[in-house]
């Protein structure tokens, strides 16, 4: 049986690009060299596409990777049928891919562009299409859809950066009313936590919506759920399965990005530290939610379960999550009995069952 030729794609001009490159590190690591022809092509901040020709996967991480001997240029065709380009001193170099797998976040990754080139390409990708890529990345959409399906949520109101300048105090004072303090601000459209804050009063609020609004023309705004922040694994196309649920103590005010990639505060309990019967509750209903936005191949769900009662609020749902060595997804799966390694195996025989 032939090799499949994979291309691993990284980096990305959004926000999370660091993220990306400390996934697809532990991707390149764990994937199977001797099963699979891998081609890893990495997106500078910049938007340029390089053939990454190295076999120092920790050069992504560090940066480096883009002055590495073997490199040129490449780009994915949308002509069907021409797969990847190369572009070479000899000319250009076109590679059939039987599969592509998208470690790409936030921006152009998850949002549903990169999904709509390899859609026209005809090649086969790892997580959600279009559609559904487009409407989990953006959290006003998800937020709609889950309340549709009927899945508690926290209460939420949206807000636009471009009435900030001139309308901030009536804003402040509509939240307010809606709203006790702390309140939690978020881009609609980002992801890793980037651009996130926990406002405990007016001065605050005022500056999570400024930072939030550099990032995104829609801002959620959420009322804050007193609770555990639990996360669960879905992996499937139409009949998908939800991993043993696990939880995050942040040792922070919250989960934000230096919690999550930066800093040594965080403490993952898998399983959580929950009833047996609140933790199906949220697998079922992390399938639900994964169902209604019309996911395949993977994604994480986050939910709380308050302290007071146990009661399960569905928070995010992340369609391409992080894959580093201590991102939850692949932690979570491998305390379900998938190895890092047959992990993506799976996804990747998910994509081309899907396409």
């Amino acid at each position: 049986m032939s090799k499949l030729n994979v291309c691993i794609l990284f980096g990305g001009i959004s926000p999370e690009h660091a993220v990306s490159l400390r996934s697809a590190e532990s991707v390149l690591n764990h994937i199977n060299h001797n099963q699979y022809n891998v081609f890893p092509v990495g997106i500078t901040r910049e938007g340029k596409w390089i053939f990454f020709g190295g076999k120092d996967y920790s050069m992504l991480p560090a940066g480096t990777w883009t002055d590495c001997d073997g490199n040129c240029e490449a780009a994915i065709s949308p002509v069907r049928g021409q797969g990847l380009l190369r572009f070479t001193a000899e000319g250009v170099v076109t590679q059939k891919i039987d599969v592509v797998f998208p470690v790409l976040h936030g921006e152009n990754g998850e949002d549903g562009a990169m999904q709509g080139l390899l859609q026209m390409a005809g090649i086969p990708y790892v997580g959600p299409h279009v559609s559904a890529s487009a409407v989990a990345m953006d959290k006003t959409l998800t937020k709609l859809v889950v309340d549709k399906a009927g899945v508690p949520q926290a209460a939420w109101e949206l807000v636009l950066s471009s009435r900030l300048k001139k309308h901030m105090d009536s804003i402040l004072e509509s939240l307010e009313q809606r709203f006790t303090y702390p309140m939690f601000v978020k881009p609609a459209g980002t992801g890793s936590s980037v651009g996130v804050s926990k406002a405990a009063d007016r001065t605050a609020l005022e500056k999570a919506l400024l930072d939030a609004g550099k990032y995104d023309e829609k801002i959620l705004v959420e009322e804050f759920i007193h609770g555990r922040e639990i996360e669960v694994a879905v992996m499937g196309n139409e009949e998908p399965v939800a991993s043993i649920c696990g939880e995050i103590d942040s040792g922070a005010d919250f989960y934000d990005y230096d919690a999550k990639y930066i800093t040594d505060t965080s403490t993952a309990y898998i399983p959580a530290r929950i009833p047996a019967e609140v933790q199906e509750e949220i697998r079922k209903e992390a399938v639900k939610v994964y169902k209604a936005i019309g996911c395949r191949g993977l994604s994480r769900v986050d939910f709380f379960a308050t302290y007071a009662e146990n009661r399960v609020v569905f928070n995010e749902i992340n369609t391409l999550p992080g894959f580093t060595s201590i991102s939850m997804y692949p932690k979570l799966f491998g305390a379900s009995g998938v190895s890092y390694s047959q992990l993506i195996d799976n996804l990747l025989a998910l994509a081309r069952e899907a396409f």
